[in-house]
C-alpha cells in the first residue's frame, strides 16, 4: 500500500526503520517477479566455478597475470553486444524465451568442456591443448550469460503487473514503486546466487588441503558437473513465466473479459516495435572488427577492438537518446559517464590472489568463506542502503563507492609492507592475515553492488514503453564496456609492475618460473590512487558542466 495513509500508520523509531528497510520490500514482492529473479539468480550462481578456475590455472596452466587480464578483456566484450540483443528482445517480444534456451546451451557447453578436460584429459588434449580448451570454455560462458541477461531485463519489465486483481490499471505511483522494487530484487537475486556459490564451495572444498592431486581434480570436476544446474535454473524461470502468464490470462477470461481485452492487459500494447537497423549494423560491425583483429593477430588488437567498440556503442547510444527530451538526454549522458569512469578504474589483478594463496596460505575453503562473507554483507548492504538509493543522487553514491574502493585496499597494502619476508609461507601470522582479509571484505561489500540500481530504476521510470529492453541493454553495454577498459588498464599496470607466482613442472617438480611479489606493494598503491582520484575528478567535471545530473 502506498500513499500518505500508509506513511501515517507506519511505526516510528527503530521499528519504523526496520519496516521501511525490510518489511516494505517484502510487501512489494509479487509472484510475477520470480521468473526474472530466477534468471538473475542463475547469473550469480554462474560464479560457482570461479575459485576452481583460479586454482586450475595456477596448478595446470602456465598463463601470466597480464595474459589473464587480457583474457578477461575478451570475456567482457560480449556484454557490449547487449545493445543489438536488447533491441532483438524488444522486436521478438513474444518469443524472447527462445534466447534463454540459446544462452543456457552455451553455458552448459562451457561447463561440459571443463568437466571433460579434467576427467578425460588425454582425449581432450589429443584434439587441442588444454589451455585452448580452457580459453574456449572461459569465453563461451559470458556469451551465454549476456544473452540470458538481455532477456531477464525485459522479463523484469514484463513482471511488473499493470493491473490489480480486478483488472483495473495500477496507479502510476504504485507502478513506479514496483519497478524500483523489481530492479532492487533483481540485484538481490544476483548476489543471492553468489551466496549459494560460496556456501557450496565451502562444503565442496572441506579438507582439500589434505587431498592429493587426483582427489583435488575429482573435486574440481564435480563442481563443474554441478554447474550444469546454472542453465537449468534459468530455463525453469522461463517455463514458470509461461505458466504464470497462462493462468493469469485464463483467470481474466473466466471473469468475462474478451480475448482482445485480455491481450491488452497481458501483452505489451506496442508489440510491433519498429526495428532500428543501426543496432544490428553496429552489432555486426562489432563482431567483424573483433574477429578480424583477433584472427589476424593484429598488434594492439585489444586496444583496437576497445576503441572500435566504444565508437559503435556511442553511435548506437546517440540513436537511443534521440527519443528522450534534451534534459533527460543530458542527465543520462552525465550519469552514464560517471558510472563508466567509476567502473573503468584498474584492479590489482591476479597477483594479489596468488599472494594470498602462496604467501598468506589462503586455501580454497577459506577463499570460499571469504566469498560467502562478501556476498552476505552485500545483500545486507543492498537492503540497508535501499532508502539511501531512493533519496540520494547517483553522483553521491558513486563518490562514496570510489572512496570505499580506495579504503578497501589499505589493509592489503599494510599487510604487504608488514611482512618482512614475502617469499616464505607464513605460520603464526596467517590468522592475523585472514582477519585483515575479512575486515577488507566488510569495508568493500555493502557498497559494491549498488551503483547500477539507481540507473536501472531511472530507465524503468523514463524509457519509452516500446524500448525498455533496448534501453537496459544500451546502458548495460556502455557501462560493461568500462569493465573491458578496466581489464586493459589492469593489464598495463601488471606489465609495468610485474608479479609472478611460482610455476613448477608437474612431472619433475622443477621450478620454471620463480615467485616474485616484490612489486605488488607499489602496484596496490597506484591502483588505490587511481580508484579514488579518477571517479572523484570526473564527478566534479560532470557536475560543473551542462551534463549535471540531480537524479
Amino acid at each position: 500500500m502506498t500513499g500518505s495513509g500508509a506513511s501515517a500508520r507506519r511505526p516510528r523509531g527503530i521499528r519504523g526503520w526496520i519496516d521501511a528497510v525490510v518489511f516494505d520490500l517484502a510487501r512489494q514482492m509479487r509472484w510475477t517477479f520470480l521468473p526474472p529473479l530466477m534468471v538473475y539468480f542463475a547469473a550469480g550462481f554462474s560464479g560457482l566455478t570461479g575459485i576452481v578456475g583460479t586454482f586450475f590455472v595456477k596448478e595446470y596452466l602456465d598463463l601470466s597475470a597480464a595474459y589473464l587480464a587480457g583474457l578477461a578483456f575478451w570475456a567482457g566484450l560480449p556484454w557490449a553486444l547487449k545493445m543489438p540483443l536488447g533491441h532483438l528482445v524488444d522486436i521478438m517480444w513474444r518469443w524472447k524465451w527462445l534466447l534463454v534456451y540459446l544462452g543456457a546451451g552455451l553455458i552448459g557447453l562451457s561447463m561440459i568442456i571443463m568437466y571433460l578436460v579434467i576427467t578425460q584429459t588425454a582425449m581432450m588434449e589429443a584434439i587441442m591443448p588444454v589451455s585452448a580448451w580452457y580459453i574456449t570454455s572461459f569465453l563461451l560462458s559470458p556469451c551465454g550469460l549476456v544473452i540470458q541477461d538481455a532477456v531477464a531485463d525485459a522479463m523484469s519489465v514484463e513482471a511488473v503487473p499493470r493491473v490489480d486483481a480486478a483488472g483495473e490499471p495500477l496507479p502510476e505511483e504504485q507502478s513506479r514503486a514496483l519497478h524500483v522494487t523489481m530492479q532492487t530484487l533483481g540485484r538481490f537475486a544476483l548476489i543471492s546466487g553468489t551466496v549459494a556459490v560460496a556456501a557450496m564451495n565451502i562444503w565442496m572444498f572441506r579438507g582439500i588441503e589434505a587431498m592429493d592431486a587426483s582427489a583435488k581434480a575429482e573435486t574440481y570436476a564435480t563442481i563443474y558437473l554441478l554447474a550444469l544446474s546454472i542453465p537449468l535454473v534459468s530455463v525453469s524461470g522461463v517455463v514458470l513465466a509461461g505458466v504464470q502468464k497462462y493462468r493469469a490470462r485464463h483467470d481474466m477470461l473466466r471473469k468475462g473479459l474478451s480475448e482482445a481485452e485480455t491481450d491488452a492487459l497481458f501483452e505489451r500494447p506496442d508489440e510491433d516495435t519498429k526495428p532500428n537497423p543501426w543496432y544490428f549494423i553496429g552489432g555486426g560491425a562489432f563482431v567483424a572488427l573483433t574477429m578480424a583483429v583477433g584472427l589476424g593477430q593484429v598488434p594492439y588488437g585489444q586496444e583496437i577492438v576497445f576503441a572500435g567498440s566504444m565508437a559503435i556503442v556511442l553511435l548506437l547510444m546517440r540513436q537511443l537518446i534521440a527519443v528522450l527530451t534534451p534534459a533527460q538526454a543530458r542527465a543520462l549522458i552525465g550519469t552514464a559517464t560517471i558510472i563508466f569512469m567509476f567502473r573503468a578504474v584498474p584492479r590489482p589483478g591476479d597477483g594479489i590472489i596468488w599472494f594470498n594463496i602462496d604467501v598468506l596460505g589462503f586455501d580454497q575453503q577459506f577463499l570460499s568463506v571469504l566469498s560467502l562473507i562478501t556476498s552476505v554483507l552485500t545483500l545486507v548492504g543492498m537492503v540497508v542502503l535501499r532508502p539511501m538509493m531512493a533519496s540520494r543522487p547517483i553522483v553521491w553514491i558513486v563518490a562514496m563507492l570510489a572512496i570505499a574502493g580506495g579504503v578497501m585496499t589499505l589493509p592489503n597494502i599494510g599487510l604487504y609492507y608488514g611482512i618482512q619476508n614475502v617469499t616464505a609461507p607464513l605460520t603464526g601470522d596467517v590468522v592475523d592475515a585472514r582477519f585483515i582479509a575479512i575486515l577488507d571484505t566488510a569495508v568493500e561489500s555493502p557498497l559494491g553492488q549498488v551503483a547500477m540500481i539507481p540507473m536501472l530504476a531511472w530507465i524503468a521510470r523514463n524509457a519509452p514503453e516500446s524500448l525498455k529492453a533496448t534501453f537496459f541493454a544500451v546502458m548495460a553495454s556502455f557501462t560493461n564496456l568500462a569493465l573491458s577498459a578496466s581489464s586493459l588498464t589492469t593489464k598495463y599496470l601488471n606489465q609495468i609492475f610485474i608479479v609472478t607466482r611460482e610455476v613448477t613442472d608437474p612431472a619433475t617438480g622443477a621450478v620454471s618460473i620463480p615467485a616474485d611479489y616484490s612489486q605488488l606493494g607499489i602496484l596496490l598503491i597506484v591502483v588505490t590512487a587511481i580508484t579514488v582520484g579518477v571517479p572523484l575528478l570526473v564527478i566534479w567535471l560532470v557536475q560543473h558542466s551542462r551534463l549535471r545530473t540531480k537524479d
